[in-house]
């Protein structure tokens, strides 16, 4: 999958689709004149499909509907699962850490500055007796979110660009901003009956 990544970056070096500001400039200008088509929907869906729905440690999950990618997941061995697939956990870490890593590389690109290295971790924190319910006081979800943020980048850029570079890629990051301020949510629920 790697190589198959490079040679998508390649092909897209080779013929100049490595400017944000091009690439971004028929977008501004169709939501500009259209607010309604700057909304999209991201999609993920687990589902019983790949995992008997009685096994009570594994899933599976679908990223994406345009060029889906299937992962196997694992309930965390926190919690009793066996961790030997990436848990829910791990994928909001993936999330946050992909988003801010791309944000950075769009906003760097828009900036003209040339990054040299870039390298997002992002550690969740949580006591897993609230999902247990071994304590009504502990909440479910996570308590703590700590990002390790490095980059560095070509001699001639300045201190305050870099300041400037990581508040605006902060700024941009969709998910770290959807963490930050938690949007409504709604559930459907179906249920059947045999």
């Amino acid at each position: 999958m790697l190589a198959d990544h490079k040679n998508i970056i390649e092909t897209h070096r080779q013929h100049g689709q490595n400017s944000v500001r091009r690439l971004q400039a028929p977008l501004r200008e169709e939501y500009e004149k259209d607010p309604n088509a700057a909304w999209i929907i991201d999609s993920a869906r687990a589902s019983s499909d790949q995992v008997n729905p009685n096994y009570p440690v594994h899933g599976h999950v679908v990223f994406g509907t345009g060029v889906p990618a299937s992962q196997a997941i694992s309930a965390h061995k926190a919690v009793g699962g066996e961790s030997d697939f990436p848990c829910p956990g791990e994928a909001l870490a993936a999330a946050i850490a992909s988003c801010l890593d791309i944000s950075t590389r769009m906003v760097a690109n828009l900036l003209g500055i040339k990054l040299l290295h870039l390298e997002v971790t992002v550690d969740l924190g949580i006591d897993v007796r609230g999902t247990l319910m071994m304590d009504r006081t502990v909440p479910v979800g996570f308590q703590q979110v700590d990002i390790a943020y490095n980059l560095k980048a070509a001699n001639d850029v300045t201190e305050e660009q870099l300041q400037t570079l990581m508040t605006a890629a902060e700024r941009s990051c969709v998910i770290l901003e959807t963490v930050k301020n938690p949007p409504r949510i709604s559930v459907q629920r179906n249920a059947y009956f045999k």
